[in-house]
C-alpha cells in the first residue's frame, strides 16, 4: 500500500506518531537479519568520501576563524597565549561534530531523502513489497550502518583539520608560539572529549539517516513532493542535531 499522503495537512503530533511507527517497523526488520555487507560498505564510502573534500575545506576555514576570534577576544586581557585552549575546547567538543553533521545532512541526507522519495512516487517501494523484499530493511538498514561507520572518521578528520588550520594561523599569522599553542590545546582537552565527540557523531549520523529516510518514505506525489520531502529532511535533521548537541553538552559539561 502506498504510504505517501499529503504531509502538509498532517499535524506535528500526527507526524511524530507516523515517525514512531516507521521506527518500530524499521527496528523490527533490522533485528531479524543483517543488511547486505556490500551495500553497507558502499553507503559508508558514499557518506565518508563524498562529503569529505568540502567538509575539510570548511573545517579549515572555521579553524582559522576560531584562531583569529580567540586571539581578538583574549587580547583585551593579555591572554593571547590561550588561543590553543579556545580552539581545542570549541573545536573538539562542539564545532567538529556539528560541522560534520551539517555537511553530511546537506550532502548525504538530501540524497537519501530524494532517492527514496523518487522510489516512492514511482511505486518502486510497493514493487519491493510485491517481490517479498521488506523495504525498511533493504533501503534503511544499509544506509544507517553505513553512516554510523563513516561519521566518527569524518568527524575526527574534521576536528584535526580545524585545529591544524588554527595552529598554522596562530603561528604564522598571529606570531604565537607553536609549543604554547599545543600546550594549552592538550591541557584543555582529554580522551573523554574525543570520546564524547565520536558519540555525538554516531548519534547525529543516526538522526540524519532516520529522518531523511522517513521523509523519503512519506513523500507526496510528483516533483514538488520530492523537493518538499528533501527540504524537510535537511531542515529537521539540522534542527535535531543542534538540539541533540545542546542536550549532550549540557548533560556532560
Amino acid at each position: 500500500m502506498n504510504a505517501s499522503k499529503n504531509t502538509a495537512r498532517i499535524t506535528p503530533m500526527a507526524s511524530l506518531g507516523r515517525f514512531g511507527l516507521f521506527m518500530l517497523r524499521f527496528a523490527r526488520e533490522a533485528i531479524r537479519r543483517p543488511p547486505p555487507p556490500g551495500r553497507t560498505l558502499a553507503e559508508a564510502y558514499a557518506v565518508g568520501v563524498a562529503a569529505l573534500p568540502i567538509l575539510l575545506i570548511i573545517a579549515a576555514f572555521v579553524g582559522t576563524n576560531l584562531a583569529i576570534q580567540g586571539y581578538t577576544a583574549f587580547q583585551f586581557i593579555g591572554g593571547q597565549r590561550m588561543v590553543g585552549l579556545f580552539v581545542a575546547l570549541t573545536g573538539v567538543r562542539e564545532f567538529g561534530p556539528i560541522i560534520a553533521a551539517s555537511m553530511v545532512a546537506a550532502k548525504s541526507g538530501t540524497e537519501m531523502a530524494s532517492q527514496i522519495a523518487v522510489m516512492r512516487i514511482r511505486d518502486q517501494i510497493d514493487a519491493l513489497e510485491v517481490m517479498a523484499v521488506q523495504p525498511h530493511w533493504y533501503l534503511v538498514t544499509p544506509r544507517l550502518l553505513g553512516i554510523l561507520i563513516a561519521m566518527p572518521a569524518v568527524t575526527t578528520l574534521s576536528t584535526f583539520t580545524m585545529v591544524s588550520a588554527a595552529y598554522l594561523v596562530s603561528v604564522y599569522q598571529l606570531d604565537l608560539s607553536g609549543a604554547t599553542f599545543m600546550e594549552f590545546a592538550l591541557s584543555a582537552t582529554s580522551p573523554v572529549d574525543l570520546l564524547v565527540s565520536n558519540v555525538k557523531a554516531i548519534l547525529f549520523g543516526a538522526v540524519i539517516c532516520l529522518v531523511s529516510c522517513y521523509n523519503g518514505f512519506v513523500s507526496d506525489p510528483g516533483p514538488e513532493g520530492v523537493g518538499a520531502s528533501t527540504n524537510r529532511a535537511v531542515v529537521l535533521s539540522a534542527v535535531s542535531c543542534v538540539l541533540l548537541n545542546y542536550l549532550i553538552s549540557e548533560a556532560i559539561y
